[in-house]
């Protein structure tokens, strides 16, 4: 079993206050049992022998569906240079942005 978790109504107001949050104190104690009870279940989970469990991608066995490679455009490179503003050696010109 896992530890209990004891998180103070003050804890809660000392976070609240550093994320700028304005908070009752109906809310503090509100917020306190939720964050309790997500402490409670994060302990209650690292608890859970892992050890010869393999590490996963994805929670489900798939795989990324792949398409045949295969040009489906018309080269417009040619066409693309002579509109540009300034190319050289075929390769685009563009101000320097970073000293």
């Amino acid at each position: 079993m896992s530890p209990t978790i004891y998180l103070a109504n003050a804890d809660v107001r000392k976070v609240a206050r550093l994320a700028r949050l304005a908070m009752s104190e109906t809310e503090i104690e509100a917020a306190r049992a939720q964050l309790a009870g997500i402490f409670e279940l994060i302990a209650e989970m690292q608890a859970v022998n892992t050890q010869n469990i393999a590490p996963m991608s994805h929670a489900q066995d798939v795989s990324q569906r792949l398409r045949e490679d295969v040009v489906t455009e018309t080269d417009q490179r040619e066409l693309f240079q002579t509109i540009a503003p300034q190319v050289e050696a075929g390769l685009y010109l563009v101000p320097q942005v970073i000293e």
